[in-house]
């Protein structure tokens, strides 16, 4: 099975466009989130991270907001990892995200259902993203919820592996969505003042906008189109679903076990090995504390020391883009070398019994690795090796 390597990266989100800006802002660790401007978002905690207006891509009649997010990060990605943005032969795209361009069916709605108007599924965005990069192979939307993202990931390495595709483009996009913030705030799952994933004063998640992507080639197509850089490869995937209820997780986290200790074997490496972990981390009160006690039964002793870096606590809980956006933090963490110190909490959940330094501390090993959870009990962990 030949090794997959990232050869590129692209990200939009709250701290700005690009990659140089977002390492820059993980390395700050400063943020917060903004009163969302929709008059219609009815809601006690209207909270976002949202992308700033100076940042936002261009306005095009045709696509919703989350495609336009999709194809800036993944238009960045290629041209980061050097390919022209013409015709690709054998390119596949694979897109997760939640709610997909949900704005334009909320406009449509407010506009009385217009008969001129219609409906927008959600593998719109896949379809514009592969239509920018000239992509021929496959084309590919996967949408379980916040897990989006890091499937996506997966899946598009499974493509360059089995030979399916020559390059793939994985992207995570997730715009503001009326319905999903009500949605939220109807379940009381949001924090009125900010994301504190691990916090014992937390009190729910807070959204944010963004997209990230990341271009995946074998080992063998790097070496015949040498990249700029090699960031990292992706070693190991591991999925699980527990489908205990609809919205909470499994309490005793077996599932969520299951796909980190799958990833590290897939990986070949040990907890022993692992320099960083980037959690999923939402903010909410049942996920955190069953993915701190998922992380010390699959990692054993390593959980005591392992640093995490808490990308939800910068971005807020970017939903079905969450995933990608992880990837792309753990991608920089080990190209870098580098946990950046996480987002000040305040006092820590005593039940949250996990390490988040902060300040910055080197990466003590050659793999990283993510978690990503969903709605519906979809779990997915991704582990990440330093490039050689």
């Amino acid at each position: 099975m030949d090794d997959v390597y990232v050869t590129g990266l692209g990200v939009v989100c709250c701290l700005g466009t690009g990659v140089d800006r977002f390492w820059r802002g993980m390395a700050a660790a400063r943020s917060s989130p903004v009163p969302t401007t929709d008059p219609y978002a009815h809601v006690t905690v209207p909270l976002l991270y949202a992308v700033p207006s100076k940042d936002r891509p261009g306005a095009d009649s045709g696509w919703g907001s989350t495609t336009h997010l999709a194809v800036a990060a993944a238009e960045q990605a290629v041209a980061d990892a050097g390919l022209s943005l013409t015709a690709q032969d054998g390119m596949a795209v694979v897109v997760g995200t939640g709610m997909g361009d949900a704005d334009r069916h909320e406009t449509w709605r407010l506009a009385g259902f217009p008969q001129d108007d219609r409906w927008i599924p959600g593998f719109a965005v896949g379809s514009t993203v592969a239509g920018r990069l000239g992509a021929t192979g496959a084309v590919i939307t996967v949408s379980n919820a916040c897990a989006a993202g890091g499937c996506a990931v997966s899946m598009a390495a499974d493509l360059v592996r089995t030979g399916e595709a020559t390059v793939a483009v994985a992207v995570g996009a997730e715009a503001y969505s009326r319905v999903a913030l009500a949605c939220f705030d109807r379940l009381g799952a949001l924090d009125p003042r900010e994301c504190r994933p691990f916090s014992r004063d937390r009190r729910g998640t807070v959204f944010g906008e963004g997209a990230a992507a990341l271009v995946l080639e074998s080992a063998a197509q790097a070496d015949r189109r040498p990249p700029a850089t090699r960031y990292a490869r992706l070693a190991g995937a591991g999925w699980s679903c527990d489908a205990y209820h609809p919205t909470a997780p499994e309490p005793d986290g077996t599932q969520i076990v299951r796909a980190m200790v799958a990833a590290l074997a897939e990986a070949g490496a040990t907890a022993d090995q692992l320099g960083c972990l980037v959690p999923h981390g939402t903010g909410t009160e049942l996920n955190d504390r069953t993915e701190s006690e998922a992380v010390h039964t699959a990692l054993g002793a390593r959980a005591v020391d392992l640093p995490l870096y808490s990308l939800k606590a910068l971005i807020g809980h970017t939903g079905g883009a969450a995933g990608a956006m992880a990837a792309v933090a753990a991608t920089l963490i080990v190209h870098h070398g580098t946990v950046p110190g996480n987002v000040p909490l305040g006092e820590q959940d005593p039940d949250c019994k996990v390490w988040l330094p902060m300040a910055a501390v080197p990466v003590a090993g050659r793999y990283t690795m993510l978690n990503a959870y969903a709605f519906g009990g979809n779990n997915i962990s991704l582990v990440l090796e330093r490039a050689a």
